[in-house]
């Protein structure tokens, strides 16, 4: 398929789609007249790279991992470097929920000192 029916087909942009092919998370072929063409299977692989960029990874990061991921369904290969990133994406965000936690009650306590002392 062309790009422009990849486009449509994931709702991601042509621009998108080849930000991703410069950063190797997608792959496609060039026919005679210099157009890409992609396999059936990139609908999946965008969709894949769409999931972890929304898991906070990077395209870096996604570029190593994106081969253990499994062609259907979630889940992913049995693939050790995959685990070790994920267990520190999951302490990257324990951390910076502790620390919106921390905000959140530091805002709490003025919120409530305003209102005690209220106009």
């Amino acid at each position: 398929m062309r790009i422009g029916e990849l486009a449509r087909r994931t709702g991601v942009s042509t621009r998108l789609l080849r930000y991703y092919e410069e950063q190797g998370l997608l792959r496609s072929e060039r026919d005679a007249n210099d157009y890409r063409r992609y396999a059936p299977e990139a609908v999946h692989t965008v969709q894949r790279v769409r999931e972890l960029l929304a898991t906070g990874l990077n395209t870096e990061t996604i570029r190593t991992v994106l081969p253990c991921t499994q062609t259907a369904g979630p889940g992913v290969r049995d693939c050790s470097h995959f685990t070790e990133i994920v267990s520190g994406q999951l302490s990257k965000l324990d951390g910076e929920i502790a620390e919106l936690q921390r905000r959140r009650a530091a805002l709490t306590d003025y919120a409530a000192v305003s209102d005690l002392t209220g106009p």
